[in-house]
Parts: structure tokens; C-alpha cells; sequence
């Protein structure tokens, strides 16, 4: 496959090695990250030998350097990547259907954020607890990226939903459909919302096996794809936080476009981690009441963070609304005071009526000359 030529290869060794993570000059050197009261350093770690990569993925087509020129782009995954290189930090809200997306839009936001656990929720009524399929993101995520093809949608891919054949499968599915960015965590294939207590991860190896196949998978998307490949690991909160970097430094090493780390508990350890990993950009999830503190997207920013998404903020609110609403027509027989005076056509427009009605007028239709 073409992308496996971005790996190098060497003999195989079983000594330990150490593995440093390069930090330009003009960063400075990462400080001591605080794990449960204990110091630790975080710019030298031992790493098993069969763990590292011969030598750190790099595709100089997908350089940072390449994307902070020039207008941005129609093609969503290029102009996430223009998004990254530029300043200004990616605010992403999470959108859960049709109508989370339209309302996000609307409202000018330039990135959506599919969540795993709103799509569980909005498509099946279900919890985050890996009951939703490959084919159940997939579809969502046409749905979505369909209502405007130039805004970078960031998609929730779980575990990747198998083995390194089902990750590239994920991919390849997940970049048709028009998505810009997927993450893939570490977590073990019975996974739940990262904001759950009880969390179970693979090793590093399965994590990083995770990352390979993805990246190898969008390398080897025909005509060179911007596809951007997240690494998440769910780590801190089963493992602790120098674990959490191992394996975050490692995904960046194995081709991770963005390091994700899940449930980050205090602006100092964000800070920290960012510092850590840098010059690789940090996505943070923000989710009001979970493990997260509520990070505003100003304060994300200053902490050094590239990505922030709210992830249940569309699903949550509309749980809200439609249980105000339905106990309102239950109490009073009537849905007026609800509707708060949308009409049918207001409703429709937030949902494009406009934009149909005028297509329809330039091919020359006469269907919708009076709506």
C-alpha cells in the first residue's frame, strides 16, 4: 500500500530504548507534569524497543508549513488542516442530526464535531456503550457533511470498530462520506463515553497498531488525501497521566495528525500536556459536569489547546427543550407556548427551504414558486 512507504523499517530489537520527543528552539523545554501529587518528567521516558517506531512518520506533503498560505480551501479536510497551521484555536460544536448541524451553522460556526455518544443517542436511543456500528457513523456523517460540503466535520470513529483492516475500512468509509478528521481512541472494543467511570484501554502496542492502520489507510487514499488522523487516549484516568503522554507521543510518532487527551482534570495539566507534545496540536473535549474542567473556548486557547469540542452540547440542550415541550403539551393540551411562534415555513428555512426553493427556480422548476 502506498502508505506503508512512510515507515521506515529496521531490524528488530527487544532492548529498551529512549525515546525523545523533538521540541523545536523556540519552545521551550516542557516542565515537570503533576501525576496524583507526584512530579514526574515528561520530556525522556522508557520505551520498549518493539514499541517505538524505527523512525517517526513523516509525510512531507502533509507538512504544516504547506497549509499557512493562500485562501482557504473548499475541500474540508484541507482547510482543517489550513485551520491547524494558522492562528486561532478550532472551535468544534457537537452536533447529534440534522437539525444540531443546521442550528450550529446557522450560527456561524466553521467546524462540527459528530459525537459518538450524541449520534448513540440521536440515531438509537441507546447510551455511549458501543452499541452503534460503523454504519450508523458513517451515515450520520453523509447526512452532515452533505449540508455544507466545505465545513469541516470532526467525526468520533470509537476504537475503529476492529483489527487494523476494520480501522482502514473506518477511514476509507468515513473520508467518502466527506468528513474531515477522525479520532481513534485506545480504549477496548466494549468502550463507553469517555466521561464514564470504569474505562478499560489496550496496550500501546493495539493503541498504536490503532494509529499505523489509519494512517496507511488515508495515505492510501488515490490522489493524496488531507485527511486528519486524531489519536485519543482515554489513559490518565486508568493509567495516570505520564502513561497518557507515552502513548500520545508514540500515536504522534506513528502518524497522528493531533493528539486527543480524554478527561484532562485541571488547566494546569492541559497546559502541561500541551507543552509536553508541542508542536503537535491538543484537542480538548469539553462536556459540562464530566471529567473536564468547563473550559471556556478563550480560556482553551490561552491553556495552548488547537481543538476544543463541546460534545453533548446540541443533544443535552434538546433533551431539555423536548422534555419542556412534551411536558407542556401534556399539562396543557397544546403545543403553542412551545413553539414560541415558529411557524411551519420558519421552521423550514432554518432547515434550507431558501436554498431549495431558489435551485428549483434557477433549473427552471415551477413547484415551489409560492411556499
Amino acid at each position: 500500500m502506498p502508505g506503508l512507504d512512510l515507515f521506515s523499517s529496521s531490524s528488530p530489537a527487544t532492548a529498551n530504548t529512549i525515546v525523545e520527543v523533538p521540541v523545536p528552539s523556540s519552545v521551550p523545554a516542557p516542565p515537570l507534569v503533576e501525576v496524583e501529587g507526584t512530579e514526574k518528567a515528561t520530556e525522556a521516558v522508557v520505551i520498549p524497543r518493539s514499541l517505538a517506531s524505527p523512525a517517526a512518520y513523516y509525510n512531507p506533503r502533509l507538512d504544516p508549513k504547506n497549509f499557512l498560505e493562500g485562501p482557504l480551501s473548499w475541500n474540508p479536510a484541507t482547510r482543517l488542516r489550513q485551520m491547524l497551521a494558522r492562528p486561532g484555536i478550532v472551535v468544534a460544536p457537537g452536533i447529534c442530526d440534522g437539525i444540531s448541524a443546521r442550528c450550529a451553522l446557522e450560527a456561524g460556526f466553521d467546524c462540527l464535531y459528530q459525537s459518538g455518544a450524541a449520534t448513540t443517542a440521536s440515531r438509537l436511543g441507546q447510551p455511549d456503550l458501543a452499541i452503534a456500528t460503523l454504519n450508523d457513523f458513517v451515515q450520520s456523517a453523509q447526512m452532515v457533511c452533505s449540508l455544507d460540503p466545505t465545513t469541516p466535520v470532526i467525526a468520533d470513529a470509537d476504537t475503529g470498530f476492529g483489527g487494523p483492516a476494520m480501522v482502514a475500512r473506518t477511514v476509507t468509509q468515513y473520508a467518502r462520506a466527506g468528513v474531515a478528521a477522525l479520532h481513534i481512541e485506545d480504549q477496548v472494543q466494549t468502550k463507553r463515553c469517555g466521561h464514564l467511570l470504569g474505562k478499560q484501554v489496550v496496550s500501546r502496542e493495539e493503541f498504536l497498531t490503532r494509529i499505523r492502520a489509519a494512517v496507511i489507510a488515508r495515505d492510501s487514499i488515490p490522489g493524496g488525501s488531507d485527511f486528519v488522523i486524531i489519536g485519543r487516549t482515554d489513559s490518565a484516568q486508568v493509567l495516570g497521566m505520564e502513561e497518557a503522554l507515552i502513548r500520545l507521543r508514540l500515536a504522534a510518532d506513528a502518524g497522528a495528525d493531533v493528539c486527543f487527551i480524554e478527561g484532562v482534570r485541571t488547566a494546569e495539566l492541559l497546559k502541561s500536556t500541551v507543552e509536553a507534545l508541542a508542536p503537535k496540536p491538543v484537542l480538548v473535549n469539553v462536556i459540562s459536569g464530566g471529567l473536564t474542567p468547563s473550559f471556556t473556548t478563550h480560556e482553551a486557547e490561552a491553556l495552548g489547546a488547537k481543538i476544543i469540542i463541546f460534545s453533548l452540547v446540541s443533544c443535552v440542550a434538546a433533551v431539555h427543550g423536548i422534555r419542556a415541550a412534551m411536558a407542556s403539551l401534556k399539562k396543557t393540551g397544546t403545543d403553542f407556548t412551545s413553539a414560541k411562534g415558529m411557524d411551519p415555513k420558519a421552521f423550514f428555512e432554518v432547515m434550507g427551504l431558501s436554498d431549495i426553493v431558489q435551485l428549483d427556480a434557477q433549473a427552471g422548476g415551477k413547484a415551489f414558486e409560492k411556499v
